[in-house]
């Protein structure tokens, strides 16, 4: 089993920025791909960003130029420097990583960490 233990959530004025960690933890276990989706209220999950395994990165359009993902793989965590918020980001934001599993790939989610961006 893969477990993900999220930070880095919290309430920033529009216009601040926010570093969330995700660190991944199990035995047996080697990762793939690695990302941040969000999902606001009312709203369905989106992808905000992914970083493969080979360390090349793909960001939704409205974040682009404003976070970037990063991985640490000797520590199996993977960052989101959020910077120049928008209150438009708020949401819940969940760390994914595709890791493979005694042979068996497999999606695992964190438990979601809170951002809002308000005044």
């Amino acid at each position: 089993q893969v477990q993900l233990a999220e930070s880095g959530g919290g309430l920033v004025q529009p216009g601040g920025s926010l570093r969330l960690s995700c660190a991944a933890s199990g035995k047996f276990f080697s990762i793939v791909d690695m990302g941040w989706y969000r999902q606001a209220p009312g709203k369905q999950r989106e992808l905000v960003a992914v970083i493969t395994d080979g360390g090349s990165t793909y960001s939704e359009d409205s974040v682009k130029g404003r976070f970037t993902i990063s991985r640490d793989n000797a520590r199996k965590t993977v960052y989101l420097q959020m910077n120049s918020l928008k209150p438009e980001d708020t949401a819940v934001y969940y760390c994914n990583i595709r890791a493979t599993v005694w042979g068996t790939t497999n999606d695992y989610w964190g438990q979601g960490t809170q951002v809002t961006v308000s005044s």
